[in-house]
């Protein structure tokens, strides 16, 4: 049955538990939700170390303002918290066999307990489902929650660009955790992280993103489900060539 894992229906009835609990509200309610996923995925399914990536970057972005402080902090706060629920989102339906789950992180899902794929696989499977898919639609809902249209000159879009930053310092190092720094783990391959970055790039990824929230403002209806559609096939495309043993 889709959605079931390899330790049976209780494991991923508990990973929905987790998921389906109150809305986060803040950077630490997130935090804490990604730690209980951690604590209860086996280290042989792949979803783990997507989550650990993702708890590892939130928590060092989260610690680390650009000198001066955020310019807008409310804001990419909110952005944080519903970017992140859209991660538990698509747990949550994948769980329960939704047909909506996105193509893109279905890629990932599907391929939780696939033998030869490496930790980083995984991890950047998941970075790509969730910043190529999600990143547009939580800008948006960011957006409009706070009343706002922010322009390529506007501080959010500085703040934007600062976690770009921090992202490209801290990824490679987290990566190399991941490959190498598993207590308990046989050490990965680290020659993968630099080929595996050169295929999917995170800055480029969350410009492309930036770009197509703002290609989505001016659309409705079907012209932006279509659009939405087509962006989520692609990157489910993306996914899978990251997901290929190697």
């Amino acid at each position: 049955m889709r959605g079931v894992s390899m330790n049976g229906v209780a494991s991923d009835q508990q990973l929905l538990q987790i998921v389906s609990g109150t809305a986060p509200g803040s950077i630490a309610d997130v935090v804490a939700v990604m730690q209980k996923i951690d604590q209860l995925l086996p280290s042989n399914d792949g979803l783990k170390w997507f989550n650990r990536l993702y708890l590892m970057v939130t928590q060092e972005v989260d610690t680390q303002p650009p000198a001066g402080g955020w310019k807008d902090a409310q804001w990419l706060t909110r952005l944080d918290v519903i970017f992140a629920g859209l991660y538990f989102t698509a747990i949550a339906g994948f769980i329960n066999q939704s047909a909506n789950t996105p193509s893109s992180w279905n890629a990932l899902f599907e391929s939780r307990f696939t033998p030869g794929v490496d930790r980083i696989q995984f991890a950047l499977a998941g970075m790509n489902a969730h910043i190529n898919h999600d990143l547009a639609s939580a800008l948006l809902q960011t957006d409009d929650e706070l009343q706002l249209t922010p322009s390529l000159n506007s501080a959010e879009h500085d703040d934007y660009q600062a976690v770009n930053g921090l992202l490209e310092n801290v990824l490679p190092s987290a990566l190399q955790v991941l490959a190498t720094g598993i207590v308990g783990g046989i050490a990965q391959d680290t020659g993968k992280i630099g080929r595996f970055l050169a295929i999917w790039n995170v800055k480029a990824a969350r410009d492309l993103a930036w770009d197509f929230a703002d290609h989505l403002r001016d659309l409705n209806g079907l012209a932006r489900t279509l659009a939405l559609t087509a962006q989520d096939q692609l990157t489910g495309v993306i996914g899978r060539s990251l997901l290929l043993p190697v």
